[in-house]
């Protein structure tokens, strides 16, 4: 990120400037990087609008992402649980259920979360406005609709979030039939037996759980030499395994020569020599900033190759009055992030210098079957870093809740400095991962003695729970110092 100087803020108390705007706030984008900034400017009592070329609110993390793959997922593992669920299994037959059906249960929450959203936009007097955003110059925004129509807006500040979308590359025909990306997959409308899935990232690996806990065949091609390298590599491993153990191919270190459509499916050749045929095939190979449309070299912006921008700390790029936040600056591209980058930027602009920032430690949550979670650093990462450091382990298939919830696989491991006792980092694999890690990411955020692993001995957990995994860990670990 590059440091900018402090720009000249907005008096939320008043109302008239030098040159009189149609808002003091125009925001480009309704995902949660473009609703985080609107709500945190709208409730200082500015005049704040916000625009969203799409019909509903929410972004590509309602609508394409974030919302509907888990939801997605959490169908799959339900039906996954009931087909391996000896209550149901011993006198019925296993159940079937296609991709279609499942995209019901993500429509409805979808609805759910378009309905909400827009709730908010009412509740705090933010203007929502329809069509394509571009700038005209560094204060005006021309708007244009669906049925082609244009109006032009001003503002005193503009914050983009406009988010991103997947990578497709020149020499892919997306228009075949055959071919998704993550976006286009949610319209897939017949029940494919078989599925190529080209990136083996997050988003890879999830849709890869998703289709072979329908029973789809799926070959996972993963362009690096191992799956998921930025976890630590004993949760890589363990995904591994699973996905393996489940029936996923994996293929590492694999590259496209070429991916072509057959009467009958499509076929991918490496540029190894393999060939791989599939009823579809998926393509979830990077992800690029929605920036190609809104006329930046208008206000002297210029994009990277991958449609990102620079900011500086406070999400003000090289203009004075144009912030950007989200999926749309890159790293970490997560939508609890974008948030709060919004909710920072909002604060910036209207309050001038702060001292918020985002956690140093950002929550990684990756919605595989099984979940992975894991906050701090890794053990690689650690060693690297030439930090000593002790690990604390406990199993879920020793817990009584998860023996009592069949939720058996996975498990939770502590780091933590043999001398201070400080937490440096919590990995989780399993039910509810991305939800246990918060207990751990809680205490790792305090300060001083009361960041240690002891906390969690000393402390008095409810029995039976997977949190209870905190306290085994926390023991094995201490057991291991001398």
């Amino acid at each position: 990120m590059t440091t900018q100087k402090k720009p000249k803020n907005i008096d939320v108390n008043k109302t008239t400037s030098p040159q009189q705007f149609d808002y003091d706030a125009v925001v480009i984008g309704t995902g949660p990087g473009g609703e985080g900034a609107a709500m945190g400017l709208a409730k200082t009592g500015l005049k704040v609008a916000i625009i969203e070329k799409h019909s509903a609110v929410g972004g590509g993390c309602t609508h394409w992402g974030t919302i509907p793959s888990k939801a997605l997922r959490q169908s799959v593992s339900q039906l996954i649980d009931f087909n391996h669920n000896p209550l149901f299994s011993e006198n019925s037959r296993e159940m079937h259920i296609t991709f279609p059906q499942i995209l019901k249960h993500a429509e409805g929450v979808i609805r759910q979360q378009t309905h909400l959203r827009s709730s908010f936009y009412k509740r705090n007097r933010v203007s929502l406005l329809k069509g394509e955003a571009s700038f005209i110059d560094k204060h005006t925004i021309q708007i244009t609709h669906e049925d082609g129509s244009s109006q032009s807006i001003t503002a005193k500040t503009i914050v983009i979030a406009t988010g991103s979308r997947p990578y497709r590359p020149a020499d892919v025909d997306f228009n075949s039939g055959r071919v998704y990306d993550s976006d286009t997959v949610l319209s897939l409308r017949h029940d494919p037996r078989t599925i190529i899935i080209y990136g083996a990232g997050v988003i890879g690996s999830e849709y890869a759980s998703i289709f072979r806990g329908l029973g789809v065949k799926v070959d996972l091609i993963n362009t690096r030499e191992r799956l998921l390298a930025f976890l630590d590599n004993e949760i890589s491993d363990a995904i591994s395994y699973h996905l393996g153990n489940s029936g996923t191919v994996i293929r590492n270190g694999e590259e496209y020569a070429s991916i072509t459509q057959e009467k009958d499916g499509v076929v991918l050749k490496t540029k190894s020599g393999k060939r791989f045929k599939a009823d579809c095939l998926l393509f979830a190979n990077g992800r690029t900033g929605n920036t190609d449309k809104l006329n930046l070299s208008a206000v002297g912006l210029k994009a990277d190759g991958r449609g990102q921008l620079k900011v500086d700390r406070h999400y003000q790029t090289d203009i004075d009055n144009i912030y950007a936040v989200g999926d749309v600056i890159g790293y970490p591209s997560l939508a609890s992030a974008a948030y709060d980058q919004g909710r920072l930027a909002a604060n910036f602009i209207t309050q001038g210098e702060t001292h918020s920032h985002l956690v140093d430690d950002i929550p990684t949550g990756i919605y595989t079957i099984p979940e992975i979670s894991s906050v701090g650093k890794t053990e690689q990462e650690l060693t690297a870093a030439k930090i000593p450091y002790e690990v604390g382990k406990a199993q879920f298939k020793h817990l009584a809740r998860a023996q009592i919830a069949n939720s058996t696989i996975g498990g939770l491991k502590i780091l933590f400095h043999p001398e201070s006792k400080e937490i440096l980092g919590i990995h989780c694999f399993g039910t509810a991962a991305s939800e246990i890690v918060h207990i751990g990411q809680a205490i790792m955020q305090q300060k001083g003695s009361a960041n240690t692993v002891e906390y969690f001995i000393n402390t008095t957990f409810n029995y039976p729970t997977m949190a209870e995994a905190y306290r085994v860990a926390a023991l094995n670990g201490l057991n291991r110092l001398f």
